[in-house]
């Protein structure tokens, strides 16, 4: 009777052996899927783009203005774009009647409007909602694995996001300088289902490799965008944000921008090169980062 039970325990270890044999292999085979779709999914030229989904891991709401010329002609294209803010921007203002509460609720309806003019839904903009100015006093692991849950959750075939630097780190203003870091390596842990797999367990997210990235912001830009069609969209979402630029940083009286501050915007968001056109400059990396 031992015998027949060693036996029996014998087969059931190697059922189970190779159960997690196929199911390694499976994951591997995924793995390398996911990162031959998405190469193949993005020709050089985005405004090709048909049918991808691309998301934008930022600091505050106002952010992704920077970028928001590109978003608008890939929506115009047929693609999804998901916005996520690891801030509530709830400190940047010099008006001593604010408190951050309100500054919260305001900057939060000013993004929504603003990504609305370019045709971003509510629901594809997500406020992580930590304090504005203190991301760096944030455990890091708590934030990659937050950047980790997006990534697989969404799938991007590309991400936006701060330029960390090449070579070496690149200078930026708090918020932005740890935005860029734990978004890089959100995405690095995103590939690996070791790597928080809570998030496969119970949720069944599995894991994901994005293959292009698109660093604003950057010192080091090698990839431009012509936005000439779009131009007006972008300049129209920059001044639903009044409580950030100009008179309303100061004295927030109302979603409306100041006529001064608003031509300063269409000056800066209309600027054209010398070629008449008007460009976004990122630094493109189209390779895995999870090495």
């Amino acid at each position: 009777m031992k015998v027949k039970y060693s036996v029996i325990g014998v087969l059931v270890a190697i059922l189970l052996a190779l159960g997690f044999l196929v199911q390694a292999t499976s994951q591997q085979t995924r793995m390398v899927q996911d990162r031959s779709r998405a190469r193949e999914a993005n020709p050089e030229d985005i405004n090709e783009w048909r049918g991808k989904t691309v998301m934008f891991i930022g600091a505050h709401p106002d952010d992704e203005v920077s970028c928001a010329g590109t978003f608008a002609k890939l929506i115009k294209n047929g693609n999804t774009v998901y916005i996520v803010h690891l801030t509530s921007g709830n400190k940047g203002s010099r008006d001593l009647e604010m408190t951050s509460e309100r500054l919260a609720a305001i900057r939060k309806q000013e993004d929504i409007a603003a990504n609305g003019v370019i045709g971003i839904p509510p629901e594809n903009i997500f406020f992580v909602g930590y304090d504005d100015g203190m991301l760096e006093y944030v455990p890091e692991k708590e934030l990659v694995e937050k950047v980790c849950w997006f990534i697989r959750k969404y799938r991007p075939d590309a991400l936006f996001l701060f330029d960390s630097g090449v070579d070496w780190v690149q200078w930026h203003k708090t918020d932005h300088r740890m935005a860029a870091k734990v978004a890089l390596d959100g995405t690095r842990a995103a590939a690996y289902h070791l790597y928080f797999p809570h998030h496969r367990i119970y949720e069944g997210l599995q894991p994901f490799t994005v293959v292009d990235f698109f660093f604003k912001s950057s010192k080091e830009p090698n990839f431009k965008v012509d936005i000439t069609d779009v131009a007006e969209l972008k300049f129209q979402a920059a001044i639903k944000h009044t409580s950030q630029w100009g008179k309303g940083n100061a004295e927030y009286t109302g979603p409306d921008m100041d006529p001064g501050d608003v031509e300063r915007q269409r000056q800066r968001r209309l600027r054209k090169g010398p070629d008449g056109k008007i460009y976004e400059n990122f630094r493109r990396v189209r390779e895995s980062m999870s090495f």
